[in-house]
């Protein structure tokens, strides 16, 4: 085979077409991976709808697993466990590659790389077609971290650790953990589902959930909530869980400015305060410096994450995929060639994930 086929993505809430780029001839550290699942994240519809921008023409999805059919020359490419990868392993990997030489690598968040090069967000070029998960193959380049999956570790469970999974690892990382902590975690999507459950398996004294979906609510408790309530509706509890002080640790991940403010007023003297979910443009929210400093609070925002946290995602998942139900989070299956119903579906659907197989792939 010297060429595969991809879903090119053009022009927002237009059809995506489905094209064929010769593959590539591989450098040095570069891997070549035969893609065998994608899952659409919650990023891709919003470029899909226009919410955000990306450059185009490119190949969307970033929740990619595959298995390593070619090597770069020279020098092996090395997995997260140090050791070289070889033809036939099954992987996932970094949302972003960074070259790890710059100031921002350096200094600890290699996701704000001066180059970095991002999977499912990059144009398409006749150097580097094969960019997202929406495709036969993905074209790894260096600097991407990439770790094995356990064979015991299901696709549909694998597929979203390279986003939402490892995410919520980073923000843990930043809060400082959470045992014996008090945590309310804003939304109850994907993130907030699989934060909820992160929370719980990490020694969490209480784990309230919010949202202003009861129908996404309802399924908080599977992954490990201790209180499901609607948003704007909670303080009260809140109060009522914590002996007046409210809670030690929130994570907001809905992107909702209503909410963020109202987690600032959730908060213990003393708290800490991660936010996520605002990775589109919205309204600036009033924030009270005197507040800030009196109350001794800590706000601190996140995009992305590093390599450690998505090894991090994989070994969580692996150890809890039988004690919360991931596996529901998958919805429908569409073949590549029916990426386009697979986006209406998942506009249209309340399953967290859709995922996209390549044709032939089991």
């Amino acid at each position: 085979m010297d060429s595969a086929k991809a879903a090119v993505f053009e022009t927002a809430n237009q059809p995506m077409s489905i094209q064929s780029f010769p593959l590539p001839n591989l450098g040095p550290g570069e891997t070549l991976v035969r893609i065998t699942c994608c899952t659409v994240c919650g990023s891709d519809l919003h470029t899909f709808t226009g919410r955000r921008s990306t450059p185009v023409p490119t190949i969307l999805g970033h929740e990619i697993i595959g298995k390593v059919v070619a090597l770069g020359p020279g020098e092996p490419v090395l997995a997260s466990d140090g050791k070289p990868l070889r033809e036939g392993d099954r992987v996932t990997w970094t949302i972003a590659a960074s070259c790890g030489r710059c100031f921002y690598c350096q200094h600890g968040i290699p996701q704000k790389c001066t180059s970095l090069f991002k999977y499912g967000h990059e144009r398409i070029t006749d150097e580097h077609p094969f960019s997202g998960g929406l495709a036969e193959y993905c074209h790894l380049a260096p600097g991407t971290g990439i770790v094995r999956l356990p064979d015991t570790l299901s696709d549909a469970v694998a597929c979203p650790a390279n986003c939402a999974t490892s995410t919520v690892a980073a923000a843990f990382r930043l809060a400082g953990g959470c045992t014996g902590d008090t945590v309310l975690i804003q939304g109850a999507g994907m993130l907030g589902l699989t934060a909820a459950a992160y929370a719980r398996a990490h020694a969490a004294a209480d784990v309230i959930i919010t949202d202003i979906d009861r129908d996404r609510l309802e399924r908080a408790a599977d992954f490990g909530a201790d209180a499901c309530l609607l948003a704007g509706e909670d303080a009260d509890a809140i109060r009522g869980r914590t002996e007046g002080r409210g809670v030690d640790l929130a994570v907001e991940l809905s992107g909702a400015p209503e909410a963020m403010l109202a987690g600032i007023e959730r908060l213990r003297i003393g708290g800490r305060y991660i936010w996520v979910g605002a990775v589109f443009p919205s309204p600036p929210i009033p924030v009270s410096p005197e507040k800030v400093v009196r109350n001794l609070l800590r706000i601190q925002g996140l995009h992305n994450y590093t390599p450690v946290d998505l090894a991090d995602a994989v070994a969580f998942l692996a150890e809890n995929q039988s004690r919360f139900p991931f596996d529901s989070l998958v919805g429908e299956t569409f073949p590549l060639d029916d990426v386009n119903a697979a986006f209406t579906r998942a506009l249209a659907s309340r399953a967290s994930r859709v995922a996209v197989r390549p044709t032939g792939v089991a």
